[in-house]
């Protein structure tokens, strides 16, 4: 267990090249190809990681200031993914997202139940999240270990859906995204595309980056689209001329730099998805193989930053407009993109639809983030975090997200019935998609 510990403690940019290689070798890749791979993955994840954190160091204060700028009261604090992921996983049921996720989806795997290989697994630190969240609300260990048993059925499942659209809309061959965090958004912006195609004048609107930009020429462009959404949060905040225009270069150039990062991400990842693909062509001639990778992929699209921007003065609107909401987004702004990325391929690139379901979907989340609140304070207490001189902490990312509410919701209420029952809808969907609607 504390060699698992010491290999989640490196991160994802350590972690990631190490599996990637590994991987690649057990495809077939000769050595050198699959060390190049691993370090240029890794590389892109350093990279696109920087830009992160120049976006959160940009964002948060900034959006801490407009609060403070106009005198709103949001005493929970938003202490981001980062800070989320480390509690989650510095529990003693937390430590065991990671082996109970590669279990299940070797098992998933070997049954036919799923089409999805996961290389992406320190991001099962979600499903830590859920289970520990489970916990601390009933202090039953196995109910906990049992939640993060259920949320892998769930991402697995939502990879397996999702997959079809994301090599339709952004073109990546044999990939998917088992991403807890950004996987759920793709359940809402289903039904409510279906519903914008039936509103008069909507379902005639388009609204694509390349549709903008033809009809507003550079002023269209996303990094003058994101300049400009710097100019107005530096106002909006009460900045001075200098600070205003510092933010307004910075997120300008996180629109410009984190295409190229995800680009160089992509570069090390295609040997080893075409390697998983022609394996398994081998094989298993009449099954399919996705690999399992990080959301981040798709962070990088125009579409996707340019609503992910439009969403930061939403959000902070949201924050201080809704009854109740006591959160006030700082430390996962810059991670806004996560949530809404895997909206844009079901709206094929409509900026205006994901705004508007990314608005819903957030706007509700905060009241979910609120509710977990004291769990959520609870949890970083268990697992000796740093809350500095806050009383009180949440997060966007995970405590934003619909399956979070689900899986506390009918954890608290039902217990094992209620976690059993999501249990056996994700079972049931695996089923229905795997084998009765085919595999392939």
């Amino acid at each position: 267990m504390e060699v698992l510990q010491w290999f989640v403690d490196l991160g994802a940019s350590v972690m990631l090249p190490i599996i990637i290689f590994i991987f690649a070798l057990l495809l077939g890749t000769k050595p050198k190809n699959a060390f190049y791979s691993g370090l240029t993955v890794g590389i892109g994840f350093v990279g696109l990681n920087l830009i992160i954190e120049l976006l959160t160091t940009s964002l948060g204060p900034a959006a801490k200031s407009m609060v403070d700028h106009f005198g709103f009261d949001l005493h929970t604090i938003d202490v981001g993914w980062p800070a989320a992921a480390a509690i989650s996983y510095g529990t003693a049921l937390g430590s065991l997202a990671i082996p109970v996720g590669l279990g299940v989806n070797f098992l998933l795997l070997i049954v036919g139940l799923t089409k999805t290989l996961n290389v992406d697994i320190w991001n099962y630190w979600h499903c830590a999240f859920t289970g520990s969240l489970v916990f601390a609300m009933t202090n039953d260990f196995a109910l906990g270990l049992f939640t993060i048993v259920v949320h892998v059925l769930v991402i697995f499942l939502l990879a397996d859906l999702l997959a079809s659209d994301i090599e339709g809309y952004f073109g990546f061959k044999r990939v998917t995204f088992p991403h807890a965090a950004s996987a759920p958004s793709y359940f809402l912006a289903k039904p409510l595309d279906a519903v914008f195609d039936r509103i008069p004048g909507m379902n005639r609107i388009e609204a694509s980056p390349e549709t903008i930009q033809k009809r507003f020429g550079f002023l269209g462009d996303s990094t003058v689209i994101g300049t400009l959404l710097g100019l107005i949060i530096g106002v909006l905040a009460g900045y001075n001329v200098t600070d205003t225009l510092q933010l307004a270069i910075k997120t300008g150039a996180v629109l410009l730099l984190m295409p190229k990062m995800v680009a160089l991400l992509m570069e090390g990842l295609n040997p080893i998805s075409e390697a998983g693909s022609d394996l398994i062509k081998k094989r298993f001639p009449n099954r399919d193989l996705y690999i399992g990778m990080d959301s981040a992929l798709s962070v990088g699209h125009p579409a996707v930053l340019s609503a992910s921007l439009v969403m930061v003065p939403v959000t902070l609107v949201l924050a201080v407009m809704l009854p109740g909401n006591t959160v006030l987004p700082f430390g996962d702004l810059a991670t806004i993109p996560f949530l809404v990325c895997l909206m844009v391929p079901v709206f094929r690139g409509n900026i205006l639809r994901t705004v508007i379901a990314a608005t819903i979907y957030i706007g509700v989340g905060l009241y979910i983030a609120t509710w977990i609140t004291p769990l959520f304070t609870d949890m970083a207490a268990a697992a000796d975090f740093d809350m500095e001189d806050y009383t009180s902490i949440s997060a966007l990312v995970d405590g934003a997200v619909w399956t979070t509410g689900l899986f506390a919701g009918l954890g608290k209420l039902l217990n094992w019935y209620g976690i059993g029952i999501i249990g056996v809808l994700a079972f049931s969907g695996l089923v229905y998609v795997n084998k009765i609607r085919g595999g392939k």
